[in-house]
């Protein structure tokens, strides 16, 4: 099967192109079509990966559905109840669309982490804190934290988004409204990471984005994805922390790996991938998929 990572749709132009998905602007709602295209250090690459835009639609709604007492974006998941001409073409966009409110979207990610990994291990080092928040000393990398922490981010269409602290975000969005997003996020992160818990998968960390429906804070984006999530096996990550090897994750973690024995600056053009790269990476995203859908199914 070859990967999609140009649709094109009959008598429709996106109103923005992004490194995965494509937004088709219909007034007061949004059309988003999940591409098979993917990204490593903010530079799309040529090849795709065959299924990740319907797998990641999928993981994402069964997740919005779980949480649908959180008020969320999402008008419509099945394409053929969808305004034409999105519902005149179900073979190339079922699975990958979603019909969706638009709302004014809150410029700041909203990241939770439950375990010391990524750019918060390298700051830790630095500073032993995360994004400001202090942590205890003598944490090795990969290591839980005591408690789940709230860590911010601006939002940026272009360049590189910027970790922020929690006063940097209060400051900008008010008290009431920053820690409305602070508690929404650790609940989610909490939930899901005890439901995932009963089938060997961590939830190490992972980002929301929210925006305002007429003065309502909803959920919108993607949720609990591999590619807004990181996910490990516990048995992985047992022998991982046992062996100070590095922590395997559940997502496209492998073709950055390959990417780093390059060289290659992290500039456009980007290497080649090889086949075999790519399909190791789609067992992944496959693998990830069946064990939140069964977790989910048990609940």
């Amino acid at each position: 099967m070859e990967p999609k990572t140009n649709i094109q749709i009959k008598n429709a132009q996106p109103s923005y192109v992004g490194k995965v998905r494509d937004l088709y602007d219909l007034g007061n709602q949004l059309v988003i079509v999940s591409t098979d295209r993917i990204s490593a250090f903010d530079v799309v690459f040529k090849e795709g990966i065959a299924e990740r835009g319907e797998i990641l639609t999928r993981i994402s709604n069964r997740w919005f559905n779980y949480f649908k007492d959180i008020p969320n974006h999402i008008i419509e998941t099945d394409v053929e109840k969808m305004p034409s001409p999105f519902c005149d073409q179900t073979q190339s966009l079922k699975d990958r669309t979603i019909l969706v409110k638009k709302g004014q979207r809150i410029d700041f990610e909203c990241i939770v982490r439950g375990y010391l990994m990524g750019s918060g291990y390298e700051e830790y080092k630095k500073t032993g804190t995360v994004c400001g928040v202090e942590i205890p000393p003598g944490l090795k990398k990969g290591e839980k934290l005591p408690e789940p922490i709230f860590t911010p981010s601006t939002k940026s269409d272009k360049g590189h988004d910027e970790n922020v602290s929690y006063e940097f975000m209060a400051e900008h969005l008010g008290k009431e409204r920053s820690e409305e997003l602070k508690e929404t996020s650790l609940k989610i992160f909490s939930e899901a990471s005890a439901v995932l818990q009963k089938n060997g998968i961590i939830l190490a960390d992972t980002k929301f984005e929210f925006a305002l429906d007429e003065g309502q804070l909803i959920l919108i984006d993607e949720i609990l994805t591999p590619d807004s999530s990181r996910y490990c096996k516990k048995e992985e990550y047992d022998q991982a922390m046992k062996s100070g090897n590095a922590i395997p994750s559940m997502d496209k973690q492998i073709i950055r790996d390959y990417i780093l024995t390059l060289d290659w600056d992290k500039n456009p053009p980007p290497p080649p991938l090889p086949a075999e790269i790519l399909e190791k990476a789609l067992e992944k995203y496959r693998e990830i998929e069946r064990i939140i859908e069964c977790a989910l199914k048990e609940m």
